[in-house]
């Protein structure tokens, strides 16, 4: 073995001057590695090395012309001449600043995202747009980086706050950025959700909105992220009539009722009780469903044995260990 330098800075800086992949990258710019590459196909920012197999390896140099790319883009400026100005920074012609005619737009329509993944503001920039193809590509883009319960809480729900509040200040000026990236984030859990199998014989988890409930993203991403997991799901979505759940639970016999409400006015604890008390099976071997109250509505209420996740990590949890723990007994 060689001996370490004396000099430890210098240990760093040969550290830092080491070339890198593309998912090293991707990970340091807080960016799809997909995003890497189309930034490289369409705007010619790529790197200046290439292992052997054409394997990209990024340098310091390459660092920075994308470290600049990242901020601009941001900051509101289109792609093409965000990579334009990142360029000639890293060549020493003009600074990485944003371009003057891009200021004012920026001050007046940006989302207020906050401290956010890279990807919230890309996301975000797109959906103000109207860009949808972008914003497809951008979701799909988070959600095979991450996963669903990480796209969900870190990508899609902070961009959709951050609309939600832009539009409850300025009137109904940006009810169309909300309805066009709710649409493409259901569309993008949908995508991710396997189709059910052959699943007859097997207890599945079914998560409804309540009476009255017409939110019903949160739902479809833990329905995605139990597909994630190979649990058997069934969804039926929005203001699903009380009637017609007691019935869908009865037929199923369902490991897990998952009940969503937004608002406490739709939130029906005695519902709740309802689907709890249903059992079917053999006398002295009689079976019912866990009940999982799910959403903000049901805060400040109860419901006799319900279980209250408050993430969708939390909701995955919860559900994957009860129907772990039905399946045993049954």
């Amino acid at each position: 073995m060689s001996e370490m330098p004396a000099d430890r800075d210098a240990v760093i800086r040969a550290a830092a001057e080491l070339p890198l992949t593309t998912g090293a990258l991707a990970r340091r710019l807080g960016v799809a590695p997909t995003t890497l590459r189309s930034w490289e196909r369409r705007y010619g920012i790529g790197p200046e090395l290439r292992a052997e197999g054409r394997h990209r390896r990024w340098t310091a140099r390459d660092v920075a012309v994308l470290e600049a790319m990242c901020r601009l883009t941001s900051s509101g400026v289109p792609p093409a001449e965000a990579a334009q100005v990142a360029k000639g920074a890293a060549a020493g012609s003009h600074a990485d600043r944003v371009p003057e005619r891009f200021r004012k737009s920026q001050a007046s329509g940006a989302l207020p995202l906050g401290d956010v993944r890279q990807e919230c503001r890309g996301l975000a920039r797109a959906a103000v747009r109207l860009h949808a193809p972008a914003v497809e590509r951008q979701l799909a883009d988070a959600v095979g980086q991450y996963g669903i319960v990480v796209a969900w809480q870190e990508v899609m729900v902070p961009t959709l706050h951050a609309v939600g509040r832009k539009w409850a200040s300025s009137g109904d000026r940006y009810v169309e950025v909300e309805h066009l990236l709710s649409w493409h984030v259901s569309t993008a859990l949908r995508r991710r959700t396997p189709l059910p199998g052959r699943q007859a014989d097997v207890s599945p988890v079914v998560l409804a909105c309540v009476p009255g409930e017409q939110h019903t993203l949160p739902i479809e991403a833990l329905n995605a992220a139990l597909g994630e997991l190979g649990l058997p799901t069934r969804m039926f979505g929005a203001a699903v009539p009380a009637e017609a759940l007691t019935a869908a639970v009865r037929r199923l016999g369902p490991a897990a009722v998952v009940l969503w409400a937004q608002a406490r006015s739709t939130a029906s604890p005695p519902l709740a009780r309802h689907l709890a008390d249903i059992s079917w099976g053999v006398k002295g071997a009689r079976q019912q469903p866990s009940v999982l109250l799910a959403g903000p509505g049901w805060s400040g209420t109860s419901a006799r044995g319900a279980m209250r996740p408050v993430s969708l990590q939390d909701a995955v949890d919860v559900v994957t260990g009860t129907y772990g723990a039905y399946r045993e007994r049954h």
